[in-house]
């Protein structure tokens, strides 16, 4: 039972990497495995024949064990570089297309109207309805730009290039100003959001704009889950909420961003904060993402100096948290 369901799980992995089960790289590693199981039978056999030392023999084994499991451990992180490279290549080809047609579709829909290529009858938009088209132009404009300016925060941390302009600033506050930023979306998603932490907090040193846009970003995920759940609980008992705790814990202030939403599923866990990867719930309840904001916000916290995680069960909700060190 336990090799079946050894086998499942990689074969889910190679599900998630988008290739054949011949390429993956765990099921290539237990074929090398394999191949080194019967490889040193076979010299152990042959050995004893033409040795008559045991321990030589026993050397000699080890010996090649050891080389052709280095050998197969090159291999098979080799082929999941190339598998993680083709899962990325799709991954951002499908996200890129939909995020981008969508808007795509919008201005273009929304200029035939304006030029009256839309309507038939030829006549000027009254004022307000002309504001609205506008408005609708500007969004779908900032849609493309937030994922335009995201695809250039990725390639600069790839490159080493996610400089951060280090200074003093309150961690609470922040929390209170970037829920108070959501607050139109809070009321709008029918969501309660409590804060939990003591108001007089040392300061910390880091890329003010960078660590609200990290809060902001979890929050907003939150938001955006807990919401969904809700619907589906039908349950005054059960209400979308959040909980945003934060505290001291030995040299770091830590927060963490608590909801009872959809949760992420367990084969999902690992690759959450991989480069364009989105959880199946995420996909299947429709909601917007490029699969870039976890992979960016983990690179902001780890270039400040501090770490991210989360912790998360299916449909019971999803805690995320990041560390960050105290000032010096």
């Amino acid at each position: 039972m336990k090799q079946i369901k050894q086998l499942m799980i990689i074969t889910g992995d190679c599900r998630q990497y988008g290739i054949p089960l011949w390429q993956c790289p765990q099921f290539l590693f237990l074929v090398m495995g394999f191949i080194i199981l019967v490889s040193s039978t076979l010299f152990y056999m042959l050995a004893g024949k033409f040795i008559r030392d045991p321990q030589v023999v026993a050397m000699m084994i080890l010996g090649l064990a050891a080389f052709l499991f280095a050998l197969s451990f090159v291999i098979s992180k080799s082929f999941e570089r190339l598998a993680e490279a083709n899962r990325m290549k799709s991954e951002f080809v499908g996200i890129a297309s939909h995020q981008l047609r969508t808007p795509l579709t919008n201005l273009g829909w929304a200029l035939d109207y304006l030029m009256g290529q839309g309507d038939k009858k030829k006549q000027a938009l009254p004022a307000e309805e002309r504001t609205e088209y506008m408005n609708i132009l500007k969004e779908n404009i900032e849609r493309m730009q937030d994922l335009v300016n995201r695809l250039l925060v990725v390639s600069r941390v790839e490159e080493g290039r996610l400089a951060l302009q280090k200074e003093k600033f309150h961690l609470p506050q922040l929390i209170e100003n970037a829920v108070e930023s959501a607050s139109s979306f809070i009321a709008a998603a029918n969501v309660k959001v409590k804060i939990e932490g003591e108001k007089e907090m040392p300061d910390v040193e880091s890329d003010r704009m960078q660590i609200r846009q990290v809060v902001s970003n979890l929050l907003d995920n939150a938001i955006r889950y807990a919401m969904i759940a809700g619907d589906e609980k039908k349950d005054i008992s059960r209400q979308a909420q959040i909980t945003i705790r934060y505290g001291v814990r030995s040299k770091n202030m830590y927060v963490e961003i608590e909801d009872n939403g959809i949760g992420i599923a367990l084969a999902d866990q690992k690759f959450i904060f991989r480069k364009f990867f989105r959880g199946r719930n995420a996909l299947r309840h429709q909601t917007q993402g490029s699969g870039l904001g976890l992979y960016i916000i983990k690179s902001i916290v780890k270039e400040a100096g501090g770490d991210m995680g989360f912790q998360s069960q299916e449909n019971k909700g999803s805690m995320f948290w990041f560390t960050l060190p105290l000032q010096a």
